[in-house]
């Protein structure tokens, strides 16, 4: 081999050897963010959310990215906004509010999800039971049932003369149905 064809050669090399390991690298692990609400009515958490990864080491366009989904309150575009993430895929769903939550898990069995519900999963089938979730779900939840009964308690103690109380609720939320009841 003569000099030029070996200078050659090694220059060759340093120059595809970026490119090689630069398609060698795994792409980043994405988060589908599947929310029922508007982008602005939770932008603050939305927020905390992402200071929460970066405080776990975490940086969106660094070492991870999200896919975000918003339906607007119109809870018919969940299951193909979350079939959409599901083909995308994302390495993890985390669903915001009841209606998310319910649609991720009717899109997969596979991949994880996180949720945030007002209700009881375990009833609601999202989970097996609270100790052993099992399956792909986890998450937290916020039973407010014996809220509802406290505020109409508090009602009663600051208006003792009131005959009629209103309860404003969602018909269209899953969590909405067993809420009235407990109150």
């Amino acid at each position: 081999m003569r000099r030029r064809e070996f200078i050659g050669l090694v220059g060759g090399a340093a120059m595809v050897w970026p490119l090689a390991a630069r398609a060698q690298q795994p792409p980043i692990p994405t988060i589908g963010f599947l929310s029922a609400v508007s982008e602005g009515s939770v932008e603050h958490q939305a927020a905390t959310f992402r200071r929460g990864l970066n405080e776990a080491g975490f940086v969106v366009g660094k070492n991870v990215a999200i896919e975000y989904r918003w339906a607007d309150g119109q809870y018919d575009r969940l299951p193909a906004m979350a079939a959409e993430l599901v083909r995308r895929p994302v390495s993890v769903i985390v669903a915001q509010a009841p209606p998310a939550a319910l649609a991720a898990r009717t899109a997969t069995t596979t991949i994880p999800i996180v949720f945030v519900v007002g209700f009881d999963p375990v009833a609601a089938g999202l989970v097996a039971s609270f100790n052993r979730p099992g399956g792909n779900a986890t998450g937290m939840t916020l039973i407010t049932g014996p809220l509802g009964q406290k505020r109409i308690e508090l009602v009663r103690e600051l208006a003792p003369k009131a005959v009629a109380v209103a309860m404003l609720a969602n018909p269209f939320s899953p969590d909405a149905a067993p809420e009235i009841r407990d109150v």
